[in-house]
C-alpha cells in the first residue's frame, strides 16, 4: 500500500529490538521477528532491517535522527497505522518525528476517528495534506502528513504473530489490490 499510494522507491521495515511501550513478556526474539518479516516482505521492494538494534537506538525520534545522519540523501517518510497516531503523544520526543520527516498514517479498523481527533492530529492539523497529495509526500517539507484511507482489514500484528507461531501462512496480498479503488 505504501509503495503504491506514496510512490515510494522502497519501504524500510525497521524491526524494533523492543518497543519501549510494550511488555517484553511474550515478544519473540528479534531474530525470529526479522525472519518472519523477511518472509512477508519476500519479492517486494521492502527492506527488512534490524538497523535500530545495530545503531543502539530504541525510540523513533532517535532512529530517524540517526538514519537521516547516516543517509542524508534519502527522503524518508515515517509510516504508521492510525492506532499509533492515537498513542504517539506518549512517545519520547514525538513532535520531533513530525518536524523531521513527512508522516503517512494508514487507516486501521476501529481507530481512525479517534486518531484524527487525538492530540497529534490536532496539534499538526494545519500540516495535513489531502490524500491526493500522497505521491508528493516524500518531497514535502516537514511537518507534513497524510491520512490514507484503505479497504479495512481486521488482521492485526497480534494475529500475524499467532499465525507465525502456529506455522500458518498469512497472505497479505488477498486483502490489498493496488489497482482497487479505496474509499
Amino acid at each position: 500500500m505504501a509503495l503504491h499510494r506514496l510512490a515510494l522507491d522502497e519501504v524500510w521495515w525497521l524491526v524494533s529490538p523492543q518497543n519501549p511501550l510494550k511488555p517484553v513478556a511474550g515478544m519473540a526474539p528479534l531474530t525470529r521477528r526479522l525472519a518472519r518479516a523477511r518472509m512477508v516482505a519476500c519479492g517486494r521492494r521492502i527492506r527488512v532491517t534490524d538497523i535500530e538494534a545495530r545503531l543502539g537506538v530504541r525510540h523513533t525520534a532517535d532512529s530517524l535522527r540517526a538514519l537521516r545522519q547516516r543517509y542524508p540523501r534519502v527522503a524518508f517518510v515515517w509510516l504508521m497505522g492510525a492506532d499509533n497516531l492515537i498513542e504517539i503523544s506518549r512517545w519520547r520526543n514525538w513532535t520531533e518525528i513530525f518536524a523531521s520527516v513527512p508522516v503517512a498514517i494508514f487507516d486501521r479498523p476501529t481507530y481512525s476517528y479517534k486518531a484524527l481527533a487525538g492530540v497529534a492530529a490536532r496539534r499538526f492539523a494545519r500540516f495535513r495534506l489531502p490524500a491526493g497529495a500522497a505521491p508528493r509526500l516524500a518531497r514535502s517539507t516537514p511537518p507534513a502528513w497524510v491520512f490514507l484511507r484503505q479497504r479495512l482489514h481486521a488482521l492485526s500484528a497480534t494475529r500475524l504473530r499467532q499465525d507465525g507461531r502456529d506455522g500458518g501462512a498469512v497472505d497479505e496480498e488477498r486483502w490489498f489490490d493496488p489497482t482497487e479503488e479505496t474509499r
